[in-house]
């Protein structure tokens, strides 16, 4: 195999499959890359068995051919050598020669055979989602997503789509047990059968997918096969295998008696969690909220380092409550919020509260106090 590629190209394509290849090393060809050149193209796929990627990059081939390199040196040699012209050339026992300027590198690559199949994609399948609506509901809702590997249908984001009054409903759920987001959007497509059951993105799926997002705002195309959830957009496509198991049903978790009302500006909320926050430790991370009519103080205390208090402006005309929260999980929520006010919904001391945005209920985070 004989290639010649422009630097940047290889660079951004070997920086896309950074986030995918297997870092635990438990089968070394997992951290490696494929790379396989035929007419005028080159592909570069990497997975870790969970989550896939596939990319096309224009090139120059002068020989056909395939080879799976160490995709973390691979890149790092790439970035290093001057923005010329690159040559990348297999040799026997598969060895590959990569020259560049001056520069030149002979390294061990590890024989195509090996490395796991990446499923052939019928495009007639997918719906077509706009990825400005995807990277919002991600954002707002994977900071909630449980890290603890035990709770392995957790370890990731329920996605359903629903139709609802002739307009198609797109819902993302996330939860780690102690805090629970949920995202709503309208979205232009037909509801396949996978998506009206509710499915579980990893949560390594989830990140990749809003990289793809951001990346430029065109649309995704998203469909489903052999328990897999496949994306494309432009010149790469995803799999990634779905997570097994039943998402826990958060219609119930949400509240539905919680009348208490309060109505706060988001930045001065979110600034003044933040510095009461410093006080709070490991062992006493609690910061408490005394509420009344127009008022609410947030303090923290630790014995070892001190206490805080701050007065803040609210709209609220219910009777007093005092309530604890871990200070985190509320600060989790206003950084993902773009609005200038945000509605609590408390019952009393010891319910879910709810913060949404003020007057609008396409979000709903849940969070579970703290006992005073």
């Amino acid at each position: 195999m004989e290639f010649k590629i422009n630097k940047d190209t290889f660079v951004k394509a070997l920086q896309k499959i950074q986030g995918i290849v297997e870092k635990r090393n438990t089968m070394p060809i997992l951290s490696n890359v494929l790379i396989e050149a035929h007419e005028d193209q080159i592909e570069l796929t990497a997975t870790d068995l969970e989550v896939g990627m596939k990319s096309v990059y224009p090139t120059t081939v002068t020989q056909n051919g395939k080879i799976t390199v160490s995709a973390k040196k691979l890149y790092e040699i790439i970035k290093e050598l001057p923005d010329e012209t690159i040559s990348f050339a297999t040799k026997e026992n598969d060895w590959v020669e990569i020259r560049c300027g001056k520069a030149h590198f002979n390294i061990v690559g590890l024989s195509s055979e090996e490395f796991p199949y990446f499923p052939k994609i019928s495009e007639e399948r997918l719906i077509k989602i706009e990825s400005a609506l995807l990277s919002e509901m991600i954002e707002k809702t994977s900071y909630a997503i449980c890290f603890d590997e035990t709770k392995y249908n957790l370890n990731g984001t329920f996605v359903k789509a629903v139709a609802e009054n002739d307009c198609s409903l797109l819902r993302m759920v996330s939860t780690d047990g102690h805090r629970l987001s949920i995202a709503e959007r309208e979205f232009n497509g037909a509801v396949g059968p996978e998506m009206a059951k509710g499915v579980i993105f990893p949560k390594k799926g989830i990140f990749e997918l809003k990289k793809m997002c951001e990346e430029e705002n065109a649309e995704i195309m998203l469909g489903f096969m052999d328990n897999s959830a496949v994306i494309k957009k432009g010149n790469t496509v995803v799999v990634m295998r779905l997570v097994d198991g039943e998402f826990p049903d958060y219609t119930r978790v949400v509240p539905v008696a919680n009348d208490k009302i309060v109505t706060v500006n988001r930045e001065p909320f979110f600034h003044s969690l933040r510095r009461m926050s410093i006080l709070s430790s490991e062992k006493f991370k609690g910061i408490k909220m005394d509420i009344q009519a127009e008022t609410m103080v947030i303090s923290s205390s630790n014995p070892e380092l001190g206490e805080a208090s701050e007065e803040l402006d609210i709209a609220y005309n219910g009777t007093p409550l005092s309530i604890r929260f871990n200070a985190k999980y509320i600060i989790d929520v206003l950084s993902v919020l773009g609005e200038s006010d945000v509605a609590l919904i408390l019952k009393d001391e010891l319910s879910p509260a709810i913060i949404r945005p003020a007057g609008d209920e396409r979000f709903t985070a849940v969070v579970m106090p703290m006992r005073l």
